[in-house]
């Protein structure tokens, strides 16, 4: 291998150090967090944050009065503007679009979040953080102990590329879920929108509340998931630790 490729001995042995250490994370986490981490996440699940019975106690009142609404102090003014509107849909000039209120400014400042929810979504977030960066090392690790390429006797690569995979497809749905946490805000945010435009539309305001206690729902399963997730991580490599740090047996080395 030397001679087909020379490689430094200093980098070389950078190298494996680096081997080394994430060898010695990935193992501490299979042996030691994985385990306290699944642990510690049923407990949150029994936290009275996230079993909360009746749903309205999740609800956060949206501060944006209905103004009252506008007198035609002329009828023959209403018939012209009425009038007009119909010419201009005939002439093609236009479209039928509902013009809603012109908002310049909040009348009770800046319309805040739900509360209750941004607190549950700030514990949440790190734990899904924490799940993706773990998966990463153990990924890297199990990848590192894949041996070079052979014909035959590839059972227990088999299995160390099934367990990869498995890794990559975690650390996938961790990801998904921050991009549902986003969607939420997006959402809630274009609703509250439409409430401050359209004070008038009881349909909107009740949405609101209907994306709120969605989002809860969704927070305690994302938990439940993440839970989930470490439980058959640790038990997955556990079952098969000896083909995934040995995938191919000595006696068939000695056949080569």
């Amino acid at each position: 291998m030397n001679s087909l490729l020379k490689v430094d001995n200093e980098l070389k042995r950078k190298v494996d150090a680096f081997r080394e250490r994430i060898t010695g994370e990935a193992e501490e986490l299979v042996a030691s967090f994985f385990p306290n981490k699944l642990l510690e996440l049923d407990h949150f699940l029994k936290d009275p944050g996230l079993n909360i019975c009746e749903l309205k106690e999740i609800h956060s009142e949206i501060n944006l009065t209905v103004p009252d609404p506008i007198i035609l102090s002329n009828l023959h003014d209403g018939l012209e503007a009425q009038n007009a509107k119909k010419r201009k849909m005939e002439d093609g000039s236009g479209e039928d679009k509902v013009a809603g209120t012109k908002v310049f400014v909040m009348p009770g400042g800046m319309m805040k979040s739900n509360a209750k929810l941004v607190d549950l979504i700030e514990k949440v977030k790190p734990e899904i953080r924490t799940l993706i960066e773990k998966c990463n090392t153990v990924k890297m690790w199990v990848q590192l102990l894949i041996p070079r390429i052979e014909d035959g006797n590839n059972f227990g690569v088999s299995i160390q590329e099934e367990t990869v995979a498995e890794l990559r497809t975690v650390e996938g749905e961790a990801a998904s879920y921050l991009d549902q946490i986003s969607r939420y805000y997006i959402t809630r945010a274009k609703l509250v929108s439409k409430i401050a435009k359209y004070p008038h539309v009881e349909d909107y305001r009740r949405t609101v509340t209907e994306i709120d206690e969605k989002e809860y729902i969704s927070l305690k399963i994302i938990v439940s998931e993440l839970r989930n997730q470490y439980v058959t991580l640790h038990d997955m490599i556990l079952k098969n630790i000896d083909k995934i740090k040995k995938p191919r047996s000595s006696n068939a080395e000695a056949l080569y």
